[in-house]
Formats: C-alpha cells, structure tokens, sequence
C-alpha cells in the first residue's frame, strides 16, 4: 500500500499531494490504510483530536469529509491552519521574496541570537531565523502566514540531528567526523533554500474539497460541538510505561509561534532551555486508563477511531473493556506491514473501531 497521499485537483488542472514530514509519530505511512479500515462506514463530520502532522486529516480532506483538526501544541494548529483549513491560499514568489529581505518598517529582535547560542543552530543561522519570524508575522493573510510558518517549521526539523531539539548537540553537526547517522549535506544546506522547498511542498497540498474545514488548538477536552467520526491518536506509552513528549521534543517550534512571550515559558535549568514542564495525563502510566475511559465517555455518540501499538500502555484488552462498557461493538484491524523496530518489544500499529 502506497504511504503517498495525492488526488488530481481538476478545478485547478493539477496534482495535490501531502508534504514530506520528520515528525516522530506521523501517521502519513498508515492514512491510506487508516481510510481503507473505515471506508465502508457512513460519516460526514469528523474530528481529527490530535491532528499532529495532518496526515489523517488530510486523507479525509481527499474524501470530502468536513474535517475538524485540533491539536493541543500551537505549532501544529498552524500547520493544520495551513494544510487542512486552507482551501485556496498560495504562498506567491513576491511574498518569499519579501519573507527573505529585511525591511526598514519591520522592528528586529534578536531573541534567538541571544538565547540559544551554540545550542541548536550556528549563530548565523540563529540570526536569519529572526529575520525571517519577524517577517513572517507582518503578514496579514493568516492562511499565508500559516504555510510560512510551516515551512519554517520544516527547514528548522531537517537541519537538527534527529529532527528533534531535545539536546543541546549542534556539535554532532559541526564535528568532523564520519558518521553513520544523519545527513551531514542536509544539516549544512542553507535555511533559504530549504525554506523555498517546503514553501513548494505546501503550496502543493492545498487544495479546496468542498466543505468547510477548521483547525483549533485546543485540550481535547476542551473541544466542543458534535461529529459523526471523532479519530484519536493519543500519544503512545509502551508496554513498560515510557512514552514521546512531543512539548519536549519540538519545544522550540511552539516557540517560534509565540516568539514575544518565548522567554517566559523556557526552563532555564535545562541545558537545551525547553519548556517549562506542564502535567500532561497522556504521559502519565497512572493516569492514562482514567483519561481514556474520559475521552471515550466525551464522545460516545460518535463513531471512535482510536489508532494505537499492540504493545500500548493501557492494554487493547483495556482499551476494548472500557468502549464495550459504553456499549459500543469494536472491530479491531492490525496493520499487515509496519513494525516499530525501535521499540523495547515488535509493535505493530492498531486500529480500534467503535460503533
């Protein structure tokens, strides 16, 4: 099954396809088997309740459902802002052309030069990333600004080791030595020209199907309205009760977004200065059955399509206890080619489906 995710878009005579992604937990490889599980099933409405990268919600986008995408970190509500809620709204050469200039009417700040020297990037390179925020957040189009930022997003991911800031290694980057990891050409290629591409990347995946999409930034219990189909894909705990901080490790990206208050929110006692740590019931082994059998509950008159690892922190077993409980009759589809290889155990991704 391909993990590509295009349609031809013939009211503009042109190929719509997904961009690339570096995040951890992205389901672009599963969406087409994720619509494959749930294609027979009667919905028009659905949210997408922690939307990540927008792979799922973007699969349902090409199938003209109303899709609601949320997620509960700023930056990723830009990108489903960009990608998902988007329906027309190009980037042009003349606003890459001003995004990379600098401007006598803009007021330049130097937070990042000053703040995360030989943390996560070159100090020429700390420099341009706030030029160009500044730029970015002088532009009135919020759909323009939103693929800005997500191409920012994207140029900042691809020339960290690992793609993530949760280190502070940009020696790995600089050293000179041969590695057997990472792509030493990839890390040094100027954020220009990797601006340009991901600017390209996301022009390309607009596209308009229909009906009115939305993008929020909420807590999922937070979110209000009802839908036919309500997806989740939690953050993941393994078997022994470890799981991904996505705050922790893409930090610096909400930064980015809400780059006047930045400094208040770091944790100056970390030596890559993330964000101070928020309580966060999806990362806790004690507290995550609760929050589950919350979630379920919030949305029993929905159709739940929860994505999970056969090897998960609460058990299928669990899982499925609690949705039957609510009276829900649950299928359960497991995926015939995708191991996690990196896990403490083989996982293989799962779907719940609830009625």
């Amino acid at each position: 099954m391909s993990f590509q995710l295009c349609l031809f878009d013939e009211s503009k005579n042109r190929v719509v396809k997904f961009p690339s992604t570096r995040y951890q937990g992205s389901k672009l490889r599963f969406a087409n088997w994720i619509w494959e599980c749930i294609k027979d099933i009667p919905f028009h409405t659905v949210l997408d309740a922690f939307g990540g990268t927008g792979a799922v919600s973007f699969r349902l986008k090409q199938e003209q459902k109303k899709v609601t995408y949320n997620d509960i970190l700023q930056f990723n509500y830009i990108i489903g802002k960009a990608l998902i809620e988007n329906r027309d709204t190009l980037i042009q050469d003349s606003d890459i052309d001003y995004i990379l200039s600098k401007h006598s009417a803009v007021k330049y700040k130097n937070f990042i030069s000053t703040t995360f020297k030989n943390i996560y990037y070159t100090e020429e390179e700390n420099a341009w990333l706030d030029t160009i925020i500044a730029n970015i957040r002088t532009i009135d189009n919020p759909y323009k600004q939103a693929i800005a930022f997500f191409a920012l997003f994207q140029s900042c991911l691809i020339k960290r080791p690992y793609n993530l800031f949760h280190r502070k290694n940009l020696y790995v980057r600089l050293k000179d030595v041969k590695r057997s990891f990472g792509n030493k050409k990839t890390w040094d290629t100027p954020f220009e020209i990797h601006f340009r591409k991901f600017i390209k990347e996301a022009n390309s995946a607009i596209f308009d199907n229909g009906e009115i999409c939305k993008s929020q930034n909420n807590d999922v219990f937070d979110i209000s309205g009802s839908f036919d189909l309500v997806y989740i894909d939690t953050p993941y705990l393994n078997e022994v009760g470890i799981g991904v901080d996505y705050a922790e490790f893409y930090h610096f990206l909400n930064g980015i977004v809400d780059y006047d208050n930045w400094r208040n929110n770091i944790d100056y006692e970390s030596k890559h200065l993330r964000f101070l740590k928020k309580p966060n019931v999806w990362n806790n082994p004690e507290k995550i059955s609760k929050a589950f059998e919350k979630l379920f509950i919030k949305f029993s008159n929905s159709i739940l399509v929860v994505s999970y690892r056969s090897n998960g922190t609460p058990s299928i077993e669990d899982l499925m206890s609690i949705l039957k409980r609510l009276n829900k009759r649950v299928n359960i589809f497991y995926s015939p080619e995708i191991k996690y290889a990196l896990s403490s155990k083989k996982s293989t991704e799962v779907l719940l489906v609830a009625y």
